[in-house]
């Protein structure tokens, strides 16, 4: 439930109809792969982050260093998203007054400053708040959604075909390649089960049956939320219009708080302004939450498996590992700022998208394989995790994502050549996704010539009984006893 789903998809949605909700259904449904596969392995076997988990089965402190690095390029690339998103509703407050130039600098310092001090336990409250009132704010959105249009959701998709036409309630209006949309959902659906800021979650409950409550949980209010953005993405359409999303934000990223504003009363009308103050506030709310979330798990992964377990052989002190995970939260929110500041003119859903392709081309293939194939070993999940997050940045950086024109500068003589894009699809997850796999296996048959088989079975069978029974969790009874 972060900026990506409020701002995001509602714009989507807005603009593009069926394709748009396509980005609901992807990440609802991508929980069902963290309840039956993920949580309670990883609860069972993690302590503090995912390289924990990795470690304990493969042995190799190796590992511990790539999972880390994959941890910080994948939140890293979430973040671009959210500083982007918040950049958009400061230049939609200030009426183009402060540019997204200025505007993104400015968040991601102040959210910065929010980890660093306050850590761990502030991210918390924030994020508890954060999902307080983003439902709220959506429950009384929907309420007068449903009032605007007869309490019909068929009267509002009605009157989105009489204004749109009819392709627009169905697929292509976005994605003309069918492909493209397969690709992009086998992302959102694979990808969270990867999602660093996700699974470091689970070690802060105190058993693995609380870990699958709290996925039963949090699959109940995102799937309430998620039918909620169908509303509101083509109310939005409806009572905004594309043009008037697009002036303020070309790639709608604005259609929720300009939604707000007109189910209020209006531009202009003491109840308008309200309502756009107060949605603008719930979404940095979210994305202060989210952002807090993000570098949490990437500083903490930096300095808890770089820091203290590779450099310092796990013998750094608490106020060495304390300074080191500022100075990691405040690399990796300058990281993000530049490049937020590159992509400031994308969808902040699509943005994710990427993020989420990443994780489920790297991580979910080496947490898959370290789970449930007794001869995986170190030198597959290095493979693995390299070689997944290396092709996903390659393809990405081939893919119409980057090399191609915007239509508006094209008159400016800035670009002299124009450029067309190597690899068709804006999502890569239907090529890297399956790459990952291949690299785990291919390094995995690698590594099998210089590992010794039988420590590595003794290894997976330690691995599983801890895995689900919990036994061996709190250091008092040894997984293989």
């Amino acid at each position: 439930m972060s900026a990506a789903s409020f701002l995001g998809i509602t714009g989507l949605i807005a603009l593009n109809g069926f394709d748009g909700f396509m980005y609901s259904v992807g990440w609802f449904i991508a929980y069902l792969t963290v309840l039956f596969i993920v949580a309670e392995p990883l609860r069972n076997l993690g302590k503090y982050t995912l390289a924990d988990m990795l470690v304990y089965r493969l042995k190799d402190p190796r590992v511990r260093t790539y999972a880390a690095l994959s941890t910080i390029t994948i939140s890293t690339f979430y973040m671009i998203a959210q500083v982007v998103g918040a950049g958009s509703l400061i230049s939609l407050l200030s009426g183009g007054v402060i540019k997204a130039e200025l505007a993104i600098p400015l968040v991601g310092v102040l959210m910065i400053v929010y980890v660093v001090v306050g850590g761990m336990l502030a991210t918390t409250w924030v994020q508890i708040i954060k999902a307080a009132l983003l439902m709220f704010a959506t429950i009384v959105m929907t309420v007068l959604i449903l009032n605007r249009f007869g309490w019909s959701f068929s009267n509002l998709l009605g009157q989105v075909e009489a204004k749109n036409g009819a392709e627009f309630l169905g697929a292509g209006v976005k994605y003309k390649n069918p492909i493209d949309l397969i690709s992009l959902c086998l992302a959102l659906v694979l990808g969270t089960a990867g999602l660093p800021h996700i699974l470091v979650r689970f070690f802060t409950v105190p058993t693995a049956q609380d870990a699958r409550k709290s996925v039963v949980w949090a699959m109940v209010l995102i799937g309430a939320f998620y039918v909620m953005t169908a509303l509101m993405g083509n109310a939005a359409n409806v009572l905004l219009g594309k043009d008037a999303i697009e002036a303020a934000n070309k790639a709608g990223n604005m259609a929720a708080p300009l939604l707000a504003q007109a189910l209020f009363g209006g531009a202009g009308t003491t109840g308008g302004e309200f309502g756009l103050a107060f949605v603008t506030a719930v979404a940095f709310a979210t994305i202060l939450a989210v952002v807090a979330g993000l570098t949490i798990s990437a500083s903490t992964s930096f300095t808890h498996d770089i820091y203290n377990g590779v450099m310092k052989g796990g013998q750094a002190s608490e106020k060495d590992q304390f300074r080191v995970a500022r100075l990691a939260t405040v690399a990796v929110g300058v990281a993000a700022i530049l490049l937020g500041l590159a992509a400031k003119t994308q969808n902040v859903a699509f943005l994710v998208a990427l993020a989420f392709a990443i994780a489920a081309s790297a991580n979910l293939p080496v947490i898959l394989f370290t789970l449930f194939w007794r001869r995986f070993n170190a030198t597959g999940a290095i493979w693995g995790l390299v070689g997944g997050i290396l092709f996903t940045l390659l393809l990405i950086a081939v893919s119409p994502n980057i090399m191609k024109i915007d239509p508006d500068t094209l008159t400016t003589g800035r670009h002299l050549i124009q450029a067309n894009a190597i690899f068709p699809l804006e999502n890569p997850g239907i090529i890297s996704i399956p790459a990952g796999f291949l690299f785990a296996v291919i390094g995995t048959l690698i590594g099998a010539a210089r590992r010794n088989t039988a420590d590595d079975a003794r290894h997976f069978e330690e691995m599983q009984y801890r895995a689900y029974t919990g036994a061996g969790m709190d250091g008092t009874v040894a997984a293989h006893d």
